[in-house]
């Protein structure tokens, strides 16, 4: 099978922009159900359902699972870091908003990009992505600074925003294990599965020995989020998103997904009434301006 990434076209562009609309609204989703669950018990449920659904998935399509085709370790790796993000992202919910949440775990492509552009043939950025990547970061940090210099911030704050930071570095490398290794040719279903299964033993088990495994009067509202999390999130969108790994540039899918954080805020602002002013509407242009830049023509 040809392991040759191609850049991004009309379809990958509308699948990220609706991955990055649903992925926005994935930290709002568990914000609104930490009343009634936990965080952590939220994700380990999630990707405990979204595991199942995989696998029916798999029957569907006919498709085997061997752990003798050279992907067990990879996968156990990547599941690892897998469930290290998200332990890192369920304990800083309960410490940041869900805007600095989706700012610092969507700084992954920094890391991401860096790496693919040593590490593998076909990915490295020129001068114009590299701008791009720039620019974008740079947008983000503008649309939020109204937030980080308030002079509000508590070292609890801090300390939610340095756990989304962990959750990016885990993300980045989690990305760099499967272009790397023969996961980038293994079926997404496969290497989904992997880190569904072992971040629902890791998060759960966490859950418990923390305490963190009691649920109150379940309502509407968490029925809903959790319904949303688990098929369109842990399942639906991660599944599209590891098969666009198989298919396309992933410097160019992950920086796309700076668009991610801008979704977040605006679903905070609807939800949660987040205030947003002029410094969120400069940030969104300049991500926009930074997406094009790094899709165009490397030189």
């Amino acid at each position: 099978m040809s392991t040759q990434h191609k850049p991004l076209d009309g379809l990958a562009i509308s699948l990220m922009l609706l991955l990055c609309v649903c992925w926005g609204f994935q930290q709002v989703a568990v914000k609104l159900a930490l009343p009634v669950m936990p965080s952590t018990l939220q994700i380990a449920l999630r990707s405990g359902g979204a595991a199942l659904l995989v696998c029916f998935f798999m029957l569907w399509r006919g498709e085997g699972f061997s752990l003798r085709d050279g992907t067990f370790w990879p996968g156990l790796v990547a599941g690892a870091l897998f469930a290290g993000e998200f332990l890192c992202v369920s304990i800083g919910l309960n410490y940041t908003t869900a805007s600095h949440m989706s700012v610092f775990l969507y700084s992954a492509p920094i890391f991401t990009v860096l790496a693919l552009h040593w590490l593998v043939p076909g990915e490295g950025l020129g001068r114009m992505q590299w701008c791009g990547v720039l620019t974008a970061f740079v947008g983000i940090v503008v649309a939020l600074a109204a937030g980080f210099f308030d002079g509000e911030a508590t070292w609890a704050s801090l300390l939610g925003d340095a756990l989304g930071l962990a959750a990016a570095l885990f993300w980045g490398a989690t990305i760099i294990v499967i272009k790397t290794t023969c996961l980038s040719t293994a079926p997404a279903s496969k290497t989904l599965l992997y880190q569904l299964v072992i971040a629902t033993g890791l998060l759960l088990g966490f859950a418990l020995a923390t305490g963190q495994a009691s649920i109150g009067t379940m309502t509407a509202v968490t029925w809903s989020s959790l319904l949303f999390q688990t098929v369109v999130i842990a399942f639906a969108t991660f599944l599209t998103w590891f098969w666009m790994l198989r298919r396309y540039l992933a410097s160019r899918l992950s920086v796309f997904s700076f668009l991610t954080p801008l979704f977040g805020v605006g679903f905070g602002v609807l939800l949660l009434n987040d205030p947003v002013g002029l410094p969120f509407a400069i940030g969104a242009i300049l991500v926009l301006l930074g997406i094009v830049m790094v899709n165009q023509r490397r030189y």
